[in-house]
């Protein structure tokens, strides 16, 4: 009898199981004969090793969800503590402070242990127990020579130590240079983490080094194996009648059917016909390359493949997910030749526009013409100014199709429209770099009237074959859009009244569709902007599934990826199981059909993580290239608006779309109070009041090529038009004044070149390349650190960590309040054919958290508000650390303490670690007690008078009582040279 993983893990977590030896295990399964029982000590040990099951110091064995551990990867913040996101989907994060993480990376599979939770048991924080898979085994970053030993620094902030270097091990590496680092041992207490250098990038400023380190950073693969481009090579050139006929697939080489993408998209992976029948009906043929045919299930290919998981897409390059032979070559449906494709046919009602009928096959056809967007948007827009005539005159047979297709489109469009689906029109842009990869402009991408007829065809195409499959009751992935969360919906719902608009729905449920009508009404507004951001943010991520539980932003109850299986993993799969079922008379043999149902959840989140590295390497280096496009104009004013208020500034964004931060301390003319609910700053002289969406000039007066941040200063502002402010504000949590910044920002991105993956934008998803990354964005939030806000998607706001007391009063400090920043990339809402607007907001963790305060950048507290999960402070996801703001058990207390000059703290507050402050600086980690976040006291800031320098706190920005001073280590090595390291400055 052979003893299968989920069902040995299934018996583990019955109700009634109790840990079992192997003998009681063995005895149980009837596991009998020598090779049997060998097979089962195997699985057993594999599991173990997996962290999926535990063995106790007495032999026993059980899963770690009964034994008080959780199992699932960390995500690590810049600040130094971090979140498990478990493996069960049902289990909410857990917080985990610096000191509790052991060696712990970002991004390591780990079993932690949950010690403590609020009172209620929804927010918990733990300790690792257990690492039980490392993530980072390669480190980016800038080497530097101090002689005796050296540093480098990585790139990656969420990896806030550095690694050391011992001397003889430079490999010729000199200071300032991008190097790649192999991680010979984990960082242990005041040990960095040491490593050997295996390949040096180059020096940091030197042309072309940046997106390499970047691309470095997140182990995107460049060339393919030489296994890989064998099996490449070997696929033919053309295709033969003979193979058409042996497969049986439908000649469609008779019909007009054309291509429609950007003028440099090279990889094309769908056409498009429409004719009307006899009987008036519109026929719509959606055609996507058979890329399956040519990439068999396990073959080098695939493997490759389902690794990478999507092509990425960077400012100056991409990263394919098929070598160009078959992704540029016998995959790309080019104009005139014979292609493989599998084809979905829907006919609709010409009065009532309802499917009538479909039918998905396998065919061969020929396009006639490779159309261009720009082509197509000019013949249906032309006009007796612009007749357009040689255009007119060159494709004459394809006019009427075309007009056609418009019609059809925008009639699927309305219809969507009314179903619910929800449509945001934000405006995207593109980074034009030169044969140098310097960026050299920024231009508006435009969503014209073509991108809108291929995005509504590829949307109900992916609609029509999830729907016939799901009823086919056959394994395949979906791409699913989960309901907001009922808090982060009716926050929103507040936030809107303050405009004066009411969103309708019945209990705390409401459907896409009021929003959608908000966004009706709301278009052309001053407001528009305001209320459309904060929506979006107020839902969960698109992301892949095995199940089909529906697509929010869409209203659709069915939605799978059909379209893009040249650049996306999930497409290609569904492509061959299509295949498969069709060959199979309709269904999968019962072998068949339970090996699939196994794999895919796996081949789901491993597509869903792929997609998301994908989406922060366009970030950066989007990020990266509009930095450098502003370097040379410091100094120079321009008028742009502002697109987030937080606690500890504004960010604005410029008519180009490069978005840079006002911050608090740059602002003397008065204190500011942020005002969470309204989403303002006010000062407290002058009644002046910012918020988002208000026009402003500013003067651009710092761009960081290291940290990827821009700083903008205020010249004046613009009188305000349209819906005035509430009259009444919730208690302002912020005082304005001189603090550092210390945010990070998310927000959307480029679509990028072509099609494919997610893109963003209106509310429907489809064919258009997954791209817009989120923009990343650093700094110092003011005075001391407060109350966060984590709001959808990887949000814009980011993390005031506080910085020095300044000008800042210290107390409870302020509120991370509201990230700005669209993840503009992964979710779904829309996707085809218009690669640049969003896909769908996210991060269905968090809600309204109070963060760990404390103030000083090395606290690790602060202002997180508003974070995507890899950048959330404490208290900010869904299931926050115990003992943080006014949900916090009130433990005994620490007893009285003292400020740095001796004087009482007042009214709770965290504790003062030993981490060193001040701009600038690389944060330290806290000390002595400051690592048992259960017994820091209430409040997590430092209570400081305006206008002092105050001290930064430990690495949590709270801690017991007393801060319990660091020993110097005497014993030099590594751990020496750490201390040094980080304390050089």
């Amino acid at each position: 009898m052979t003893i299968h993983e989920q069902e040995l893990l299934d018996f583990m977590k019955e109700t009634a199981y109790k840990p079992m030896t192997y003998q009681e295990l063995e005895k149980h399964f009837g596991i009998e004969g020598a090779a049997e029982f060998k097979e089962f000590l195997k699985l057993l040990n594999l599991l173990e090793d997996a962290g999926k099951i535990i063995r106790t110091p007495n032999d026993h064995y059980g899963v770690p969800e009964r034994m008080n551990l959780l199992r699932g990867k960390l995500q690590s913040h810049a600040k130094g503590f971090g979140f498990l996101i478990p493996d069960q989907k049902d289990h909410g994060d857990v917080y985990l402070h610096a000191n509790d993480l052991k060696s712990a990376m970002n991004g390591d599979i780990i079993l932690v242990r949950v010690t403590t939770r609020s009172e209620h048991g929804g927010r918990m924080e733990g300790e690792v127990v257990r690492i039980v898979e490392r993530a980072v085994t390669q480190i980016v970053g800038t080497f530097e020579d101090h002689d005796v030993y050296a540093f480098v620094v990585p790139d990656d902030k969420r990896i806030n130590r550095d690694i050391f270097i011992p001397k003889g091990g430079y490999q010729g590496a000199v200071s300032g240079q991008k190097v790649v680092v192999n991680i010979v041992s984990y960082p242990e207490g005041r040990s960095a983490a040491e490593g050997e250098i295996v390949e040096i990038l180059g020096h940091k400023n030197d042309p072309g080094v940046d997106i390499l380190s970047i691309i470095r950073k997140h182990q995107l693969p460049e060339g393919f194996p030489d296994e890989v481009m064998a099996e490449a090579e070997a696929a033919p050139d053309s295709i033969t009648d003979e193979e058409i006929v042996q497969q049986g697939r439908r000649d469609l080489r008779d019909e007009v059917i054309v291509t429609i993408d950007g003028e440099d998209a090279k990889d094309l992976d769908d056409a498009v016909h429409v004719k009307r029948l006899e009987n008036g009906n519109y026929l719509l043929g959606v055609h996507i390359a058979d890329v399956g045919y040519y990439v068999r299930e396990n073959s080098e290919l695939d493997q490759e493949a389902y690794r990478r998981g999507c092509s990425v897409y960077l400012v100056d390059r991409v990263i394919p997910m098929l070598p160009h032979r078959l992704s540029n070559g016998i995959c790309s449906l080019n104009p005139k030749v014979d292609r493989l494709t599998l084809s979905c046919e829907m006919e609709f009602d010409a009065a009532t526009l309802k499917r009538v009928r479909h039918d998905v096959f396998t065919s061969v056809i020929r396009t006639k013409e490779r159309m261009t967007y720009t082509n197509v948007k000019k013949i249906l827009t032309a006009t007796e100014e612009e007749p357009q005539t040689e255009l007119k005159e060159r494709y004459a047979d394809l006019l009427d199709m075309f007009g056609l297709m418009e019609d059809l489109a925008m009639r699927l469009r309305s219809q969507r429209m009314k179903r619910g689906a929800i449509d945001f029109d934000f405006q995207e842009s593109k980074v034009i770099v030169d044969e140098n990869g310097k960026a050299v402009d920024i231009i508006k991408r435009e969503r014209s009237v073509a991108e809108q007829i291929i995005e509504e065809f590829m949307l109900i195409a992916n609609e029509t074959v999830a729907e016939h499959f799901h009823w086919l009751r056959v394994p395949f992935l979906y791409r699913i859009h989960e309901d907001p969360t009922q808090e982060k919906l009716l926050n929103f719902v507040q936030f809107a009244s303050n405009f004066g608009y009411t969103v309708k729905g019945k209990g705390n449920s409401i459907h896409p569709k009021a929003l959608q009508t908000l966004l009706e009404d709301i278009r052309g507004t001053k407001e528009a902007t305001v209320i459309s951001t904060v929506m979006l943010r107020s839902m969960k991520q698109a992301k892949y599934d095995a199940q089909s539980l529906g697509h929010f932003g869409l209203a659709a109850e069915f939605y799978s990826h059909f379209t893009s299986p040249i650049r996306r993993y999930p497409d290609l799969v569904i492509h061959r199981i299509i295949r498969e079922v069709l060959n199979g008379g309709g269904h999968l043999t019962e072998a068949r059909h339970e090996t699939l149902t196994a794999r895919m959840p796996e081949v789901a989140q491993h597509s869903s993580e792929r997609e998301r590295v994908a989406v922060d390497a366009e970030r950066d280096t989007e990020q990266l290239k509009k930095c450098e496009f502003m370097l040379d104009k410091v100094g120079e004013e321009f008028e742009g608006i502002i697109s987030s208020v937080t606690s500890f500034g504004m960010f604005i964004e410029l008519e180009n779309s490069v978005e840079g931060l006002i911050r608090l301390s740059d602002m003397s003319d008065d204190y500011y109070n942020f005002h969470e609910q309204h989403m303002i700053l006010v000062g407290e002289r002058t009644s002046k009041i910012y918020r988002i969406g208000d026009e402003v000039k500013i003067r651009v007066t710092r761009v960081s090529m290291t940290e990827h941040t821009i700083d903008f200063e205020l010249m004046d502002m613009k009188p305000r038009s349209g819906k005035g402010i509430p009259s009444s504000f919730g208690g302002g949590k912020k005082r304005g004044g001189f603090g550092d910044r210390a945010g990070s920002i998310d927000r959307g991105g480029r679509g990028g070149k072509g099609r494919g993956g997610s893109a963003s934008g209106s509310s429907a998803e489809g064919r258009s390349r997954g791209g817009s990354g989120d923009r990343s964005r650093g700094g110092n939030g003011p005075a001391a650190a407060g109350e966060g806000k984590r709001s959808g998607a990887d949000n814009r706001g980011g993390a005031s960590a506080g910085g020095r007391g300044g000008k800042g009063r210290g107390g409870k400090g302020g509120r991370g309040g509201f990230n700005s920043g669209v993840d503009r990339s992964v979710v779904g809402i829309v996707e085809q054919a218009n690669p640049w607007r969003i896909d769908a907001p996210d991060n269905g963790r968090g809600g309204k958290r109070r963060g760990r305060g404390g103030s000083g950048e090395a606290g690790a507290g602060g202002n997180d508000g508003g974070l995507a999960a890899s950048d959330r402070g404490p208290g900010q996801e869904a299931g926050g650390a115990p003992g943080q703001g006014r949900e916090q058990l009130r433990g005994s207390g620490s007893g009285s303490r003292t400020d740095m000059w001796g004087l009482p703290i007042r009214g709770g507050g965290g504790q003062g670690g030993s981490g060193r402050g001040g701009a600038g600086k690389r944060r330290s980690e806290g000390g002595g007690d400051a690592a048992r976040r259960k017994n820091a006291a209430p409040s997590g800031a430092f209570s400081g008078e305006r206008g002092a320098d105050a001290p930064s706190p430990d690495g949590s920005g709270a801690a017991p009582g007393k801060s319990k001073r660091k020993k110097k280590s005497g014993g030099g090595g590594n751990a020496t040279a750490a201390f040094v390291r980080k304390n050089r400055k």
